[in-house]
């Protein structure tokens, strides 16, 4: 089953699209005008593969500079085991090229993998005969638990910041990365507004499994080193807000959210989620949540 996260994932990258492609794909990245970038409205997918009508996770239009003109992206986060997937993957582009073909001449399909398992995932569908290649589609995929987290630490990408957790690390590094994100997130507060911070802490939130103990020494930690701001920090982690609740549960629902989480979730709210997705992502109910809008 496809885990809770996974429209916030797809706000993630609506949000940070560029950041994702500056990210994964820069010889990509080099080719594309962001200027004219434009989000096709989710129901205009629906049935696009015929008996299974499934929607597609994101489709874009933008230009292109080889070409001059418009291509689409289409990009489809994976969480789960799929043998069929990359089948999937060769229908959604046969979907997408029988119905945009005259209008755009490339169709780029993006899958993203956000399995906990580091496997190797299937990007291709071929079909040969003696001397002779039927058919081969390949897509581009990002496998996260293949990326190693050490190399994205000193980057300022909102992207590379909400999917640390995510990356290749070892048990025992746990706690390095939960102390780099924190340190990462202190950089993006100087050019993000707060709604885009308070989007990267959400996803980022979703994957982490903090310790409260071993959070307080690293905000600590965080606070000696910048005095400054690790209060602020404190202030906007989402885990923490929900510590805030749980203690205030005693005084009283509103009491609580008041402590804890009010400021971040009206955020949520503004920047688009809907009452029931803010509720999982911060575990409250959604009937406290609806009472913020």
């Amino acid at each position: 089953m496809p885990l809770p996260h996974d429209e916030a994932f797809k706000k993630l990258l609506e949000t940070f699209f560029q950041e994702f492609i500056e990210l994964f794909f820069p010889e990509l990245d080099s080719m594309l005008d962001y200027s004219e970038t434009r989000f096709l409205m989710q129901e205009l997918l629906v049935d696009i593969v015929g008996e299974e009508a499934r929607e597609l996770d994101l489709l874009l239009e933008i230009r292109y500079r080889g070409l001059d003109g418009y291509i689409l992206i289409h990009l489809e986060p994976q969480s789960y085991r799929d043998t069929r997937f990359h089948e999937r993957m060769f229908i959604y582009f046969s979907r997408l090229f029988e119905r945009y073909r005259k209008e755009h001449k490339l169709i780029i399909p993006i899958a993203i993998f956000t399995s906990d398992e580091i496997r190797e995932e299937q990007d291709t569908l071929e079909m040969v005969i003696p001397e002779h290649q039927i058919l081969r589609f390949q897509f581009l995929k990002v496998e996260l638990r293949k990326q190693n987290w050490r190399r994205f630490i000193d980057s300022d990408n909102a992207v590379a910041a909400a999917l640390l957790a995510k990356m290749g690390y070892t048990t025992r590094e746990a706690r390095d990365v939960r102390r780099e994100f924190l340190r990462m997130f202190m950089k993006l507060k100087t050019r993000l507004d707060q709604g885009r911070l308070a989007l990267v802490m959400s996803v980022a939130d979703l994957y982490f499994q903090p310790d409260r103990a071993q959070d307080e020494e690293i905000i600590q930690e965080l606070m000696i080193q910048y005095p400054e701001e690790g209060e602020a920090i404190m202030e906007l982690m989402p885990a923490w807000k929900r510590w805030g609740y749980e203690e205030g549960v005693a005084e009283g629902i509103e009491q609580g959210i008041e402590k804890g989480q009010a400021e971040i979730i009206r955020k949520l709210l503004l920047h688009g989620f809907t009452p029931e997705e803010v509720s999982k992502a911060v575990e409250l109910p959604v009937d406290e949540i609806k009472k913020l809008v």
